[in-house]
């Protein structure tokens, strides 16, 4: 019986933020994604995964739009990622014409596989890198 989307962005986002988020965060090579929070202003630091490719960071959230990160995305695109320990600032843009099956296809395997089993709103986000 399939989860509505509804219900299961519910479930899978209370596990990342309870469970999973924390114990990323220590992980010293795992990417990492800050944003502004959009109401407190405060740095909001997500694990992702993604790719770097030249000069931009990709990523696909899987939840779209309804994503907390891609919520202050919107609000403010300047980011900083932390890709293999090491700190990039950069330009964050929402690409709903993008494929997102398509785009996770060239993305670390394990991570895309996670988020197509987990995701019900898929959304392709690239990050301009300023170095």
């Amino acid at each position: 019986m399939p989860v509505p989307a509804d219900r299961k962005q519910r479930l899978v986002t209370s596990f990342q933020r309870r469970v999973a988020n924390p114990l990323n965060r220590r992980l010293p090579f795992q990417t990492l994604l800050e944003t502004t929070g959009r109401t407190s202003g405060l740095p909001r630091t997500t694990p992702v995964g993604g790719r770097r490719v030249g000069g931009s960071f990709w990523l696909v959230s899987e939840f779209g739009r309804k994503s907390q990160y891609v919520r202050n995305i919107q609000a403010d695109p300047r980011v900083r990622v932390r890709i293999a320990g090491r700190w990039h600032r950069g330009t964050a843009h929402l690409l709903p014409d993008d494929d997102p099956v398509a785009r996770l296809r060239s993305l670390p395997r394990f991570n895309s596989a996670a988020v197509r089993a987990f995701g019900a709103d898929l959304l392709t986000v690239r990050i301009d890198l300023d170095d």
